[in-house]
């Protein structure tokens, strides 16, 4: 703490980030300063307005560091750039697998389709959303569907030959088919305009559409069909219920609120899209901010570095740190004035107290949930360096599997967790090129050799970044087989463990005797929850591959049938059973598939 206290001393005025740091020269915590000194030193002064978690952060600070900048807005955007690279386990990080759907269209394509995507890219395509509790991207896409002829393929219209043959939504009035040039891009457009319009806000024209349709089905006495237009309209009337009269059709705000006991935080968000509150959101954020204006104005940093969406305002139930500095940088981000602003009357605050109200209530129904997610995750790393004695927090673990029957179709799974939680997206599967039969041994090998080779290449993300700790599903051999590849390779710094199945023993290098993890720990519970999930993993791609060869073997057993057009087949049909019940009209329709083909494919499952 002396070390702390002289650096202290000589911290400038400036702006700039500063970087908390661990014994072990982690970094704990990365954050911004108007002014370096001042925010600094409040960490480390004895103040009584201090929470229990900013307490809980500085007891594990061991030393600092600081970056000047030239002004507040690159302190910003280094903290932003910082965090996503060091990844600090007291920042915010929201969580990869919660991503939101938004409903996108490419403008830029003569024949655009309308789709659910969960990743939004700079790509000058048009995303509206996102949506979630309420009225889903689902409910959405099926609106625009029933009402609107648009294509629902993924053709490259470009490359389809004069010859092509529309599919069946063609024939149900579903789309318009432009693969088979049976509509011109204008007549097209307009389906796309009046598309754009809808999900703007204006909900009149798909309001009649479905309404006639709705009429002419009841007429033709097919009444399945106006059952199904009549829910369409239902789905359409909860969507119009949630227009927000006070506001613009056009208009798109986002409002975010906070709630905090000192201990555990909430920020729950509400999302209007085209004047309509189209859903929310809550979670509980792990942010050791010195105020809930700093973790606030944090969490939306973090959630539009994200979503990669920004609306018109941004509003916020209670204070914000820096809120005109946050402003400009959205403003920045999106090039468009972005308001950020705390509403005192009116429809925004009506809003924001919407927001702060499920806040507030999730905080009171979520603190033992809260308290248990913390053991299991972060307080399961740190009992884990502990108890295993590891140089670091084993903040990004890997755990690798082997699954094969017979050595067929051999594969080996990659799973990673990221502050004991699983980090989904960078999940990765290998098929075994060399390391074939039975050797487990080998196929660990020859897993971790092409990991390593890709730590090298940083050409993935998943791969460019170094473990802290290596968890092999096994004991001693197999522990020992890849310690050989770490050493090898010079990557024997790397921590490594091995899980023994049976008795559930830890194993280390170079020892004999297995650790022994109480049965009841978080520590070992982490650690087969990664392993469980590895094997999970390994074992849903070896019998991915194992259905694909039998099935594609069935396939190429008949008179006419490839792999070009088993694969036309399956884009049109999904899967084998789908392919067994279709007609020989139905197998005609597919791209390729001649009427000969089509008899014999038939013919073949109807012997």
């Amino acid at each position: 703490m002396d070390k702390i206290r002289e650096k202290l001393k000589d911290l400038p005025l400036q702006s700039g980030v500063y970087i908390m740091k661990s014994q072990s020269g982690q970094v704990l915590y990365v954050g911004k300063a108007k002014r370096l000194k001042n925010r600094v030193s409040q960490y480390f002064a004895n103040s009584a307005n201090k929470t229990e978690k900013t307490i809980k952060l500085v007891s594990h600070i061991a030393d600092f560091d600081y970056i000047i900048t030239a002004n507040e807005i690159e302190a910003l955007v280094l903290e932003n750039n910082l965090i996503k690279k060091h990844k600090p386990p007291y920042n915010i990080l929201l969580k990869d697998d919660k991503s939101y759907p938004f409903v996108k269209i490419n403008l830029k394509q003569d024949f655009p389709k309308v789709e659910v995507v969960r990743k939004l890219k700079n790509d000058g395509a048009k995303y509206f959303g996102p949506y979630m509790q309420g009225v889903s991207s689902k409910d959405i896409l099926e609106l625009v569907e029933s009402a609107f002829c648009l294509r629902s393929c993924n053709h490259d219209l470009s490359k389809l030959p004069k010859s092509h043959r529309p599919c069946l939504n063609y024939h149900i009035d579903r789309c318009l088919a432009p693969c088979a040039g049976r509509c011109s891009k204008e007549e097209y457009g307009k389906q796309i305009q009046e598309v754009v319009s809808f999900l703007s806000g204006n909900d009149k024209k798909i309001y009649t559409l479905l309404q006639e349709k709705m009429q002419t089905a009841a007429q033709n006495e097919d009444f399945e069909l106006a059952i199904f237009y009549r829910r369409k309209l239902e789905i359409l009337d909860k969507l119009v219920r949630r227009q927000i009269t006070a506001l613009p059709k056009d208009f798109d705000i986002d409002i975010f609120a906070i709630a905090s006991n000192g201990l555990n935080t909430v920020v729950s968000a509400l999302f209007v899209r085209g004047g309509k509150l189209v859903g929310g959101d809550k979670q509980i954020v792990n942010d050791l901010s010195l105020s809930d204006e700093i973790t606030l104005s944090n969490f939306i940093l973090a959630y539009y570095d994200k979503v990669n969406y920004i609306p018109h305002e941004v509003v916020a139930a209670s204070a914000v740190d820096e809120s005109e500095l946050l402003g400009e940088y959205l403003t920045q981000k999106k090039g468009s004035k972005v308001n950020v602003i705390v509403p005192h009357q009116g429809v925004r605050r009506q809003l924001a107290d919407m927001a702060l109200n499920n806040a507030t209530d999730y905080l009171e129904k979520s603190l033992s949930l809260k308290e248990r997610e913390d053991n299991m995750t972060v307080g399961a790393i740190i009992q884990l360096q502990e108890y295993l004695r590891l140089e670091k927090l084993p903040i990004r673990i890997e755990c690798y599997d082997i699954s094969h029957v017979q050595g067929t179709d051999k594969v080996a799974s990659m799973v990673v967790f990221r502050n004991g939680a699983p980090d989904r997206s960078h999940y990765r599967k290998f098929k075994m090129k060399y390391a074939l039969g039975n050797d487990d041994f080998a196929g660990l090998q020859e897993a971790i050799t092409r990991r390593l080779d890709e730590l090298a290449l940083k050409a993935d993300e998943s791969f460019a970044e170094v473990p802290d700790l290596l968890v092999i599903d096994g004991g001693k051999g197999q522990l020992s087989s890849v310690v050989e590849i770490l050493q090898s390779k010079g990557a024997d710094g790397i921590s490594v463990i091995g899980l023994a199945k049976r008795e559930e023993e830890v194993f280390l290098p170079n020892c004999s005797e297995p650790v022994i993890l109480s049965r009841n720990s978080y520590a070992l519970k982490v650690l087969q929850r990664i392993r469980d999930e590895a094997h999970r993993f390994a074992i849903t791609f070896h019998r991915q591959l194992r259905q694909k060869r039998q099935t594609h073997s069935k396939l190429l057993a008949i008179d006419g049938v490839g792999e070009k057009r088993i694969k036309a087949l399956f884009d049109a049909f999904k899967n084998l059973e789908n392919i067994k019940s279709a007609s020989i009209d139905d197998l005609v329709l597919v791209n390729g598939i001649d009427r000969r083909t089509a008899e014999n494919i038939f013919n073949h499952f109807h012997s």
